[in-house]
């Protein structure tokens, strides 16, 4: 309410019109052919943790997101209101729907009506502000509407592809569902490959490029927002291998580094129809066996390599896709790593080989692109590996060598947490490439 000021609010559903003072004061109220005065409510509201439980009690002056995911909520507001106490409610998940809130006034009348009828609000996405306005009306929602589409959440599902499996290329790719769960083969469509890179592009979909199969490849593969891959598409710009890629802008990609046959930082950028452009002049180390991912919701990192051995420098993708001068890397030198985001906005790189072995550390990259200190490894040491995000906000290693080819996977967090070895669905394969879709 504080936010409004000067304006004349009519509000949805109630009947009610209040007028606002130019401090965002509630002066007047006409509802139900009744003059109400209230007290100042444009201090604003305090708002709570999220509320889980099947029971809670309001307290005025609060805001309350309610989670109603795995159950219905029944809220007691307060024994005794004074004019103008405000509470706000609001649904955390979008799942009142499904799971409504009911509203206990408490021995206190609701919109004119006494407690012993039902309020309910069942409806996802909405919000409820309700006034005390006295004895006669009692609480009275001010607003009650509801958000009608939810924003889009990307990277709810993941895709592995291509690769070196027992002793051939292949073009075959693996589905990750929106919990993690990886699906067994789909019939690869496209030039079999591997050493190649992809990423998410226009929001919603993906693009494997580049790699090898006997020689430095430069065509890509377009999957679709339910994770269909297309034919080849002509190569643009040099052909390489040893490559990666991640996106930049919210809704676009970029390829970088890689093998030409001789190292190169060169890059790519790809729209946000899926269209790569020619070559941008590389900035930084050139450098092959890298990985990338985003960070901070719109930007993105290339980071550890091999130049004549393992490296860590890192090299920050600005919002625009521009790539940074090399940064000072930290955590173990190593490479043929993988790198994926998590959290919504942060990245982790995992695994790889350090020079002498398979590792399984990891690294977390804040959402300020800032990179973390070794963490110790958890699940299978190995190299060769891919990563993609699922569910939104959460990651996914899998594959890889060990000196033998694996399926094993290990889910990360929303928090950065790596999980142990999960048994391997799909054909056990190294030198792959994964993204996400929506």
């Amino acid at each position: 309410m504080s936010g409004i000021i000067g304006s004349r609010l009519n509000v949805r559903g109630s009947g009610l019109v209040s007028k606002l003072g130019t401090d965002g004061q509630v002066l007047t109220s006409a509802g139900a052919g009744t003059q109400l005065a209230f007290e100042d409510v444009a201090g604003g509201v305090s708002w709570q943790s999220v509320e889980t439980g099947s029971t809670m009690t309001a307290v005025a002056g609060n805001g309350y997101p309610i989670d109603t995911t795995s159950n219905a909520c029944t809220i007691t507001l307060p024994a005794s209101a004074s004019n103008g106490d405000q509470i706000v409610f609001t649904d955390y998940a979008r799942t009142w729907g499904t799971n409504a809130i009911t509203i206990d006034s408490n021995g206190l009348n609701y919109q004119g009506d006494d407690d012993t009828f039902t309020v309910e609000y069942t409806t996802d996405g909405q919000s409820v502000n309700i006034v005390y306005s006295g004895s006669t009306n009692g609480w009275i929602p001010i607003e009650d509407d509801t958000v009608t589409d939810a924003p889009s959440k990307n990277n709810m599902e993941g895709i592995f592809g291509f690769g070196y499996g027992g002793s051939s290329a292949v073009s075959t790719t693996n589905l990750v569902s929106n919990a993690g769960v990886v699906a067994s083969d789909v019939t690869g469509v496209g030039t079999v490959r591997f050493n190649l890179a992809a990423c998410e592009y226009g929001e919603d979909k993906g693009i494997f490029g580049l790699g090898y199969d006997g020689g430095e490849l430069g065509m890509t593969n377009l999957v679709s927002n339910s994770g269909v891959v297309a034919t080849d598409v002509a190569a643009v710009g040099t052909a390489r291998s040893q490559t990666t890629a991640c996106s930049y802008g919210d809704d676009k990609g970029i390829f970088g580094f890689g093998k030409d046959p001789s190292d190169t930082a060169v890059t790519n950028l790809v729209s946000n129809s899926g269209v790569v452009a020619s070559d941008v002049t590389g900035v930084g180390t050139a450098r092959q066996k890298i990985a990338a991912c985003e960070y901070g919701e719109d930007k993105g990192i290339f980071g550890f390599g091999k130049t004549s051995g393992p490296v860590s420098m890192t090299n920050l993708v600005s919002n625009a896709g521009v790539v940074a001068t090399d940064v000072t890397g930290v955590g173990t030198a190593r490479q043929n790593l993988a790198a994926c985001g998590y959290g919504g906005d942060k990245g982790i790189f995992g695994y790889g080989w350090d020079g002498s072995s398979p590792v399984s550390m990891t690294n977390l990259v804040s959402n300020a692109g800032v990179v973390a200190t070794d963490v110790t490894g958890v699940g299978t040491a190995r190299y060769q590996l891919a990563a993609t995000q699922y569910g939104y906000d959460k990651g996914i290693f899998g594959f890889g060598t060990t000196g033998s080819d694996t399926a094993v996977t290990n889910l990360v967090s929303n928090a950065g947490v790596v999980a142990t070895d999960v048994t391997g669905v799909g054909t056990a394969r190294y030198g792959l490439a994964a993204c996400s879709f929506n």
